[in-house]
């Protein structure tokens, strides 16, 4: 069963449509309704695992957020990186090209 659902909530970043997600279980620290960060698609971020976006934190591209991992505050991963296992990117920091964020 999916966790989130891409939300009507839209903004564009950069010439690019984001839509903020939104849970539709509960999770690990994430329950039922609760709204998260915004996402390109949902390649962006695995239905699987406990991995979220959170508050102003954007995921687009061809990245890919999975496993255990949270993204949130301001920060962005984009391009082809991909952040899984525990791995936090948080506060202002940029993931990006073929970054591995791996904890």
């Amino acid at each position: 069963m999916n966790k989130y659902k891409l939300t009507n909530n839209k903004k564009e970043y950069l010439g690019i449509t984001l839509y903020q997600i939104k849970a539709i279980k509960d999770f690990s620290n994430v329950n039922k309704g609760d709204l998260g960060g915004w996402i390109e698609k949902e390649d962006n971020l695995s239905q699987d695992g406990n991995a979220w976006v959170y508050g102003n934190a954007k995921v687009y591209g061809d990245a890919r957020v999975s496993g255990k991992a949270r993204v949130y505050d301001n920060a962005k991963v984009y391009g082809d990186a991909r952040v899984s296992g525990n791995a936090r990117v948080y506060g202002d920091a940029w993931v990006s090209g073929v970054a591995r964020l791996c904890s």
